[in-house]
């Protein structure tokens, strides 16, 4: 006798297993379970394999998520021809579908990398992803950062908040190298103009600081160019 007590494919030919973390999965088949659990906040496909979220904590990922997303916000409402999205997935290549904290990118519009699909999912490689790395560094500094390489995403941050640290990658010649802070202790984005950071500032909740470093970014010769050239590319 079939023991029918368990739900599987060949039993139920319109049963969609759930994710779960580990699996081995395409890309399709990763979207066709993920978008068969609405009630799922947030899962990932990294190097082929599936990563499933833990619930997140306040201190270790919800407020300084919060904190980041300020800095980026902040830059980019003044700066048009840039976008900026929390949590949205991007589709990279077969075997990675991740969903980073953050996705800085240019409009396609003013000649940006990546674009919007039909479905509302960001295709291709947007210029900056930022993720605030709690408790998963092993996954965001080691498969996450050599797939964003392979990719080309041409900036990527790393904010380890156990550490207190803020690793800040720029691709050279298909590979990544760390931005050191300045005698100010101040990371100036290499594809960004005008995006400045002061990592301590950042690290230790002093959002005023963090802000006024900004700004005088902001204020800078470089950011008022980028900004006119992204006028003058836009489509």
């Amino acid at each position: 006798m079939v023991n029918t007590s368990v739900k599987t494919a060949h039993n139920y030919p319109d049963y969609i297993p759930p994710l779960e973390s580990g699996d081995r999965l395409t890309r399709p088949e990763f979207e066709r379970r993920y978008n068969a659990m609405p009630k799922l906040k947030k899962a990932e496909l990294i190097e082929g394999v599936v990563y499933v979220a833990s619930p997140l904590r306040f201190e270790p990922h919800a407020e300084p998520h919060a904190n980041l997303m300020g800095w980026l916000w902040s830059y980019k409402i003044v700066t048009p021809g840039v976008r900026l999205g929390d949590n949205a997935t991007v589709r990279l290549d077969l075997d990675n579908e991740p969903q980073p904290d953050a996705v800085l990118l240019i409009d396609t519009a003013c000649g940006g990398k990546s674009y919007i699909g039909a479905d509302g999912y960001i295709e291709g490689a947007p210029e900056l992803i930022a993720e605030v790395a709690a408790s998963s560094a092993t996954k965001d500094l080691y498969d996450k950062k050599r797939a964003y390489r392979r990719n080309g995403i041409e900036e990527y941050i790393v904010w380890q908040v156990f550490e207190g640290t803020v690793s800040w990658f720029s691709l050279k010649n298909g590979e990544y190298i760390e931005l050191t802070a300045d005698e100010q202790g101040i990371i100036k984005s290499q594809v960004f103009p005008g995006l400045w950071l002061n990592v301590s500032a950042l690290v230790t909740g002093n959002m005023s600081q963090v802000m006024t470093t900004l700004q005088t970014g902001l204020s800078s010769e470089k950011h008022q160019k980028f900004v006119e050239k992204l006028a003058g590319n836009r489509q």
